[in-house]
């Protein structure tokens, strides 16, 4: 049986690059991360931003006795556990995280014989201090808040956005150190656009000749603020393997052969197509992609046909609506989004395929929306790429009477999920695939009649979502695997909450888990409680 690595959160800093399987795509975007100007990725939930970072993180690592460049990975994943009365937490543990992350980076990398003042500066500590555990000690009581909500933290010791570019600056010419490459993953994940606007700020700040910021980000449901420019500020990244390309399906493949058993080596090798078919129902993410193949190991025409009918009618739309039950303000948003895909386009496109291949033509899985459509239809429609069942293929595009729109791609999976035996006919709709061929919605289409009747304020919508009832959620709502869940189950954690609380000891004592399995365990199951609760 294999258990695949879903999350780069899984896989060890040490073994990155053995699971890394080069795209000319990828290695664009990682050259762009070790560069010199500012970048940021974006890319739907899965698509391999965060492992693309690790990629670059470790690249520069290796390279530091020539380029001396340090690179610093820092994850602000934990955010959503913020729950203090310090009404700048998420900016002062933001600051407090980069500063630690700088520190040990350096120290592991044994540029640290002394300890410089300004190493001290980042701490928070006075000049000649030695003692760097004040800033875990911050960022542990920030993080553990949600246990005492409204508690008091004393954030004094967090050092001022100007103190830490000049300390920064004082390090790397103390250090001989060209310039810290910050790789900030995570923060502007996070549902909530305040805190989306505060991480910008802190991005554009941090800026200087010695630093380099980067982040990845989620399509369309990312807000900026009012002082940081994406154009202009950083060079936007997109990760979206092109469906279309000659080698796409061998690329996915060795993703997947990174990890698969001599078992599912030799099923893969026998049924090529069937593979191909899981390959481009995933629509580039290699996420998708590993979950479904880890539910169908024989790679025969029934488990493809089973698999394809279940996630895609089920699975990642379930991922979608769970958004509505968590962020209450937006329910009608998700929800009409959801309908309007399954109601109204995925049946278009269906009839439109089944006409187009009976006369061997060219197939689609593309929509086009008109770029005057309401604002609360864009909303919705950012939403579903956020979850990865649209991706923006391009923008400017020129429709029916030469008017001006976005197109977009509908995933491959939850269009296959509609035929009556996807192994047979898929492969056919995936090969015959042209942007040519996409179905128009206009500024006033009727579909979009039922949400702009509802008469939503998109200034309105509310941001925050209740922590108490999110952790009080079963264990179900975790993307973990049937045997993880079985093991909490075992050991009586039924909730969110109980898992964020249970410590690896706690983990141990479930049949069959010994030291490394608990961590890694654990780690998986920290992951995916942390990425339900950002959304």
């Amino acid at each position: 049986m294999n258990e695949f690595f879903y999350r780069t959160e899984d896989i060890g800093p040490t073994d990155i690059l053995k699971y890394f399987v080069e795209t000319q795509e990828d290695r664009l975007a990682i050259d762009q991360l070790k560069g010199r100007n500012p970048t940021i990725l974006v890319g739907s939930r899965g698509v391999g931003k965060s492992f693309l970072m690790r990629v670059a993180e470790k690249e520069l690592a290796t390279e530091y006795k020539t380029s001396k460049v340090v690179p610093v990975y820092v994850t602000f994943v934990s955010s959503s556990l913020l729950r203090t009365g310090d009404p700048d937490q998420f900016r002062h543990w933001m600051l407090a995280r980069v500063c630690r992350a700088v520190l040990r980076k350096v120290k592991k990398m044994g540029l640290l014989g002394t300890v410089p003042s300004s190493a001290n500066i980042l701490a928070g500590l006075p000049a000649d201090h030695s003692d760097t555990d004040g800033l875990e000690r911050i960022i542990k009581s920030y993080e553990e808040s949600w246990r005492n909500p409204n508690q008091k933290i004393d954030s004094s010791a967090v050092p001022g956005i100007e103190d830490v570019k000049e300390a920064l600056e004082d390090l790397s010419e103390e250090l001989g150190i060209q310039r810290f490459s910050l790789f900030m993953d995570e923060a502007a994940h996070i549902f909530l656009p305040t805190q989306q606007r505060q991480f910008f700020t802190l991005f554009r700040d941090l800026r200087s000749h010695c630093v380099t910021c980067n982040a990845a980000v989620y399509p369309g449901v990312t807000s900026y603020g009012d002082t940081f420019q994406p154009t202009h500020d950083a060079t936007m990244v997109s990760i979206n393997r092109d469906i279309g390309s000659d080698e796409y399906v061998a690329s996915m493949r060795k993703i997947v052969e990174k990890q698969a058993d001599s078992g599912l080596l030799k099923s893969i090798t026998r049924n090529r197509q069937n593979f191909a078919i899981l390959a481009y129902a995933a629509t580039g993410n290699p996420r998708l992609l590993l979950k479904t193949v880890a539910t169908a190991p024989k790679m025969n025409s029934s488990e493809v046909n089973s698999v394809i009918r279940e996630f895609y009618r089920g699975g990642i739309w379930a991922e979608h609506s769970a958004l509505s039950d968590k962020y209450l303000g937006h329910k009608s948003v998700i929800d009409w989004g959801r309908d309007f895909l399954e109601d109204t386009v995925l049946p278009e496109l269906k009839v439109k395929n089944d006409g187009y291949l009976e006369r061997e033509k060219n197939s689609t899985s593309y929509i086009w929306i008109h770029r005057d459509a309401p604002e609360i239809v864009k909303e919705a429609l950012r939403i579903l790429c956020y979850t990865g069942v649209l991706t923006e293929h391009s923008g400017g595009i020129r429709a029916t009477r030469s008017e001006v729109g976005k197109r977009y791609i509908v995933n491959l999976g939850c269009l296959f999920a509609l035929e009556a035996t996807p192994a047979t006919t898929s492969f056919q709709i995936a090969t015959a695939l042209t942007p040519k061929r996409m179905s128009e919605y206009g500024a006033n289409h009727p579909a979009f009649a039922p949400l702009l009747q509802q008469n939503i304020d998109l200034s309105q919508i509310q941001e925050g979502f209740d922590l108490a009832d999110q952790l009080s959620k079963p264990n179900t709502v975790l993307d973990i695997t049937d045997w993880q869940r079985s093991k909490l189950d075992e050991l009586e954690l039924k909730t969110v909450g109980d898992v964020l609380a249970a410590s690896e000891t706690k983990l141990k004592e479930a049949h069959y888990v010994g030291d490394v399995r608990a961590r890694r365990m654990r780690n998986a199951a920290i992951a995916s409680v942390l990425e339900y609760l950002s959304g």
